[in-house]
């Protein structure tokens, strides 16, 4: 008796398991659901087995099912779990785009190319929205069940998709069923499933070992008792380890016949009594027959008919169909649905590898890697073999190596790095080579970063400013910008500014281009210190030198990067100046001459954002993720993403805003900087506080998220954080917290280190805090400040967050009519700059008060257009506050259809008109002009059919009075 693989058993003491998969698969994609199954054991338990009953369960009810294996010696082949899995996949249905757009998962190394033929360069989070895209069409079809086995096994690009998938579960009729051994899974994943698994996305099945009885009957119910006990208290319940301990009893062993588990692991991570039992079965084998069996394991998912051949040629000259029958029989060699061989078992696999001598294992790689190259296979496909045949140095496979680690830089970061890696280590220490060196340290750097080891990138670029030298300034430049971004990634500014000052500092000098680079990197470390003032000196110099030398993209950057540092001081007037002058020098440049500063358009765009030009904004930044992600600078796209959420946000498109905030996050984790996630949790927080209905409790756990990360930072991003954690408590009614959350923003009560442009509604948010605490005169104290902050800003929205301070105070003092006028006048504000969230949410305060001032048809459009655009925009919070207070708007007052189809505005002016107040009083009233006040009294009598001020006015009055018309 051979030894069978797992799944060919029955799933005897599993029914705990079963029970709760079974209904699973019966209500794929209902709500409430998990959508990832996590199937945790040792090696040999049964987890291939699970995996496998809960496919045949899902085929029975007419699901489609794709089944995928990470393999042991394929870890730096990217998305090769994925692309196992999509191997039997009908994609004929799924558009030709789409494939194009998803082929490096696909179709694998063999779908690597590089840049695409429009010059383009893949994004890894721009694929796995294709590959989502693909699963969500495919679950759409018939319903989807992926499984993915030995993920402890997986490349790094499969392991950071699987973390994107639980994060961002596949809409639809899809799920994902994983199977991996705990021990061995790497750390990153382990957490990505916990947080899984907390979020109730992840359902964990631990399987333990298999009870005696149900081991003996299923597995040996023909030997006698004693012998039967024997072999499964050796086997310790684990049914691999039972069946080969049988296999090896049935085949001669002498009595008692049952060696002892050794203890420890062997290299694959497998018992090694285990590991011993499974090579056993090859010592009946011909020399051939062992040959043919080392070959499979050493070629992998190359291991065609055609590719066996050719590797045995020498070794079996004859009678090769004779040797894979032979191993067909003994079910040590299998023939997989897509033609290749595959050994029986993945830990058969890796046990051969391991025990292949060393030189055939390389000779095979090499012979693997030269045929792949004569039938025009890419870099990326021959990489594996290559890196796996080079034990010494070879330019040739240095080259193709370096450029699959090219290939691979945009989707798979971590692979690029490794590969790159491989080259260095080899690269002989001549001077000669010194320039090749730090230009592979450099782009190794990168790829570090990117995939999110930043300290491992920033200890490497400290060896490449060293030893660069003079004799190679723009490598030596890039590599002290480069670094600077790492060190702000770690949270280390200062030491980025204090490098950058080095630099700039040597004599003699950087050239202008690297001046420029090195300029802007430092006005970018200063800004999110916190210390833009420091450095406005070396920004106007950076400015002068991308002048004089006809730099038009570096001045675009210095404009763009002078008017977000003026904005955030508050510093209205030189911000909007230098504004317009970076967007009339953006705007006549072309994408590709922006591709090497896309930062630019970062700036750009959060200053837009920050001075309240939400449309500009909005669209600066959707031109910059356009050129970032065709050119694949991934450091750029959470700033821009998060300034496009940010205009979104301010104009009451909350779905979209969340969708643009949850990629910058999504990115931001794989990064791995603690700023950078905290910045783009913070946004969210108040995204998703808007976004959610009242006592979503969301937007607390991501701003709690957001200051865990920042720590005790006193950066930009770290203030942002505590201010919106003060936000999310103020709507829970924790007006406690509030207050301390924002003196902690602020760096105590003087909030110095708040960003001026936005202080004042950060003193609105303290003024509610003190009224909901009896402090009244503090609370004014903070609001006449933020009257004089927002003066000194000069910004309209600014300026309605400071009206609205004091409206609460108006309120908390009884004195209705007041109040009602500072809401209504910052509703006005906010409708001007186009922030129509605001507007709405004061409208929502503004509309109980103008009922009990007794102006019930302007209380009701008040809150009618509130809740238009809370309903429209997806702001669920303030439409469920619109419905709380909707019945003491409307009461039970019946407006008269003549007056419901007056705008807000109009109606305010029909009030004022019912008060007795002529044109020009109203005009004074409203900061408009007499004319304005006419244009809309005639727009009034139209929609009316009234002919006088005096019927105007007894028409609001009956209504005010809720009498008939």
């Amino acid at each position: 008796m051979s030894i069978r693989d797992e799944d060919t058993t029955t799933l005897a003491g599993r029914s705990a398991a079963l029970e709760r998969l079974g209904p699973l698969i019966d209500g794929l994609g209902e709500d409430g659901v998990p959508r990832v199954v996590d199937v945790v054991g040792e090696a040999g338990i049964g987890k291939s087995r699970l995996l496998g009953w809960m496919c045949a369960r899902a085929r029975g009810r007419g699901l489609t099912v794709l089944r995928g294996r990470a393999t042991e010696f394929e870890r730096n082949t990217p998305f090769q779990t994925f692309t196992d899995a999509f191997a039997d996949a009908d994609l004929a249905r799924l558009g030709k785009d789409l494939v194009a757009e998803a082929a490096p998962v696909l179709h694998g190394v063999r779908g690597a190319r590089g840049q695409a033929e429009d010059g383009s360069t893949p994004s890894r989070f721009g694929l796995y929205r294709a590959v989502t895209g693909v699963l969500e069409r495919l679950g759409k079809q018939r319903g989807l069940v992926v499984t993915l086995d030995d993920l402890h096994w997986a490349d790094p690009a499969s392991l950071e998709f699987v973390d994107h998938l639980v994060r961002h579960p596949v809409r639809g009729r899809v799920l994902l069923v994983l199977a991996r051994r705990e021990r061995q899974t790497p750390n990153s994943l382990t957490a990505a499933l916990t947080r899984g698994v907390d979020s109730g996305t992840v359902l964990p099945v631990a399987l333990g070992p298999l009870g005696e009885q149900e081991s003996v009957s299923l597995l040996a119910p023909d030997l006698p008792p004693g012998r039967a006990r024997e072999l499964y208290a050796a086997s310790e319940g684990n049914p691999l380890y039972f069946l080969a301990l049988l296999h090896a009893y049935r085949n001669g062993a002498s009595s008692p016949g049952v060696p002892a588990r050794s203890p420890g692991d062997n290299t694959v991570g497998v018992p090694s009594g285990l590991g011993s039992l499974l090579l056993d079965e090859l010592t009946a084998l011909t020399a051939s027959q062992r040959l043919v069996v080392e070959a499979v394991s050493v070629l992998g998912d190359h291991a065609t008919p055609a590719m066996l051949s050719l590797m045995t040629r020498d070794s079996v000259p004859a009678g090769l169909d004779d040797c894979t029958s032979e191993l067909t029989r003994r079910d040590l060699l299998r023939m997989g649905s897509d033609g290749r061989w595959t050994l029986r078992h993945p830990l058969l696999r890796a046990l051969v590898y391991e025990n292949t001598a060393a030189q055939r294992r390389t000779e095979i790689h090499r012979r693997a890697a030269a045929e792949l190259a004569r039938r025009g296979a890419s870099a990326a496909e021959r990489a594996h073999h290559v890196e796996r045949s080079m034990a010494d140095w070879d330019p040739g496979s240095a080259a193709v190596l370096s450029e699959a680690a090219a290939q691979f830089a945009s989707t798979a970061p971590a692979t690029a790095a490794h590969l790159l890696d491989v080259v260095l280590r080899l690269l002989p220490e001549a001077p000669a080579y010194a320039r090749q060196r730090t230009e592979l340290m450099l782009s190794r750097a990168r790829a570090l970063g990117v995939s999110g080891r930043l300290r491992e990138s920033r200890d490497l670029l400290h060896t490449v400013i060293s030893t660069a030298g003079d004799e190679h300034p723009a490598l030596r430049a890039d590599a002290i910008s480069l670094c600077a971004m790492m060190e702000r990634h770690l949270g280390h500014s200062p030491e980025a500014t204090a490098l950058l000052r080095r630099e700039l500092s040597r004599a003699p000098g950087p050239p202008p281009g690297q001046a420029v680079s090195l300029g802007l990197a430092l006005g970018m470390a200063a800004l999110l210190n916190v210390s833009y003032p420091d450095v406005r000196a070396d920004i106007q110099r950076t400015l002068a030198i991308a002048r004089s030398h006809g730099d038009l993209t570096g001045e675009a950057g210095v404009l763009a990067l002078a008017s977000l540092g003026e904005a955030y001081e508050g510093r209205t007037e030189d911000a909007e100046r230098f504004a317009d002058a970076a967007a009339a020098l953006a705007n006549s440049l072309t994408d590709p001459s922006l591709t090497d500063l896309c930062e630019s358009l970062v700036w750009l765009a959060w200053s837009e954002a920050l001075l309240e030009r939400y449309a500009d904004a909005e669209r600066h930044a959707n031109r910059g993720l356009d050129i970032a992600r065709r050119s694949g600078q991934l450091h750029v796209l959470p700033h821009l993403l998060m300034s496009r959420a940010y205009a979104l946000l301010n104009t009451c498109r909350l779905p979209s805003a969340l969708e643009s905030a949850e990629e910058a996050e999504s990115i931001a984790r794989t990064i791995g900087s603690g700023e950078l996630l905290a910045f783009t949790l913070s946004v969210k927080t108040l995204i998703l506080l808007l976004a959610s209905p009242l006592g979503d409790t969301r937007a607390l756990a991501t701003a709690e998220e957001a200051v865990a990360a920042v720590g005790e930072s006193g950066t930009w991003w770290a203030s942002l954080a505590w201010c919106m954690l003060a936000q999310v408590t103020s709507v829970a009614g924790d007006p406690h917290r509030t207050q301390e959350a924002i003196l902690k923003a602020g760096g105590g009560p003087e909030l110095g280190r708040l960003q001026p442009s936005l202080r004042p509604a950060q003193l609105e948010t303290l003024v509610n805090a003190a009224i909901a605490t009896g402090h009244l005169g503090q609370a004014e104290r903070w609001a006449a400040r933020a009257v004089e902050d927002a003066a000194r800003v000069g910004l309209r929205g600014q300026r309605a967050a400071a009206l609205r301070a004091g409206a609460a105070l108006a309120e908390q003092r009884g004195d209705t009519r007041e109040a009602l006028r500072l809401f209504d006048e910052a509703a006005q504000g906010y409708g001007h700059c186009g922030a129509t969230l605001w507007e709405a949410y004061s409208l929502l305060r503004a509309a109980p008060l103008a009922k009990a001032a007794r102006h019930g048809p302007r209380a009701v459009a008040m809150w009618r257009r509130a809740n238009r655009i809370a309903v429209a925009g997806g702001a669920r919070l303030l439409s469920d506050l619109a419905e709380l207070i909707r019945p003491q708007v409307e009461g039970s007052l019946r407006v008269p259809e003549v007056l419901a189809q007056l705008t807000a505005r109009e109606l305010e002016i029909a009030a004022l008109v019912t008060e007795g107040l002529s044109n020009q009083d109203i005009a004074t009233k409203l900061y408009v002009s007499r004319r304005t006040i006419e244009t809309h009294l005639s727009a009034i009598y139209r929609k009316t059919s009234i002919p006088s001020r005096s019927a105007l006015a007894s028409l609001m009055t009956r209504a005010a009075l809720g009498e008939p018309s």
